[in-house]
């Protein structure tokens, strides 16, 4: 329910609300005259004694019901939960990677980046090692034709033999803010553009480089279901 909508809905029950509240004040003021009635006529409350204790005990027995009601009101809270982090400062710890070193055009960025993230993998399966930890990719350098990158896969276990291009190193590490893009690659100029404002508005200056892990396996995910953590490290 947006803002608007919540203030229309409450101005709707205004007037039923101030209609309850008389009918309340015309409640409080009717019971004074009836108490004496009762009191004048003793005869009644001796005549039925069993009776009419039940009857009145029986009647608050339905309050237990409406008290169930509100239950059900609990679970939207859970979807208040899943909006993605915008901003959030964290501190990157730093983590054992194996590193492919690689350059691309924009044209073909993330062609370029899957197929660093094959030829990591193919190393690891080959050698029978599991990551510990979603794939990443460092941007050491950009330029308006195209960039330069580290891609890079947590690992326990060193490999025996690396392949061209490749080394053991550490993941990077200090304070960074986090941000969550949703989508395929194509769309991440929108949340780099978003990034970018709110730096500015925060007056807040970054390093010149930027990490992206991928929480949804690029391998095998459809490009348009693609779940990215962007990290950006503050100087």
């Amino acid at each position: 329910m947006t803002v608007r909508s919540f203030r229309v809905a409450l101005a709707s029950l205004l007037p039923a609300l101030a209609l309850i509240l008389s009918f309340e004040a015309a409640l409080a003021q009717t019971p004074a005259t009836p108490v004496p009635a009762p009191s004048a006529s003793p005869a009644p409350p001796a005549s039925p004694p069993g009776s009419p204790t039940p009857a009145a005990s029986a009647s608050p027995a339905p309050a237990p019901a409406a008290s169930a009601t509100p239950a059900p009101a609990q679970p939207p809270a859970a979807d208040v939960q899943t909006a993605d982090a915008f901003g959030e400062p964290i501190t990157l710890e730093p983590k054992k990677v194996l590193i492919a070193k690689g350059s691309a055009n924009w044209d073909a960025a993330f062609d370029a980046l899957i197929e660093s993230f094959k030829t990591l993998t193919a190393l690891l399966d080959k050698q029978g090692i599991k990551p510990t930890g979603n794939p990443m990719i460092v941007y050491t350098s950009t330029d308006d034709n195209g960039f330069t990158y580290l891609a890079e896969i947590p690992v326990e276990q060193e490999p025996k033999s690396l392949g061209k291009g490749m080394s053991i190193g550490k993941s990077p590490e200090g304070k960074a803010l986090k941000f969550v893009h949703r989508g395929s690659y194509d769309n991440m100029d929108n949340t780099y553009e978003a990034i970018t404002n709110h730096l500015d508005e925060k007056r807040l200056e970054a390093k010149d480089t930027f990490i992206e892990e991928y929480i949804t396996d690029p391998l095998k995910t459809v490009e348009d279901k693609l779940v990215i953590n962007v990290y950006v490290p503050l100087k």
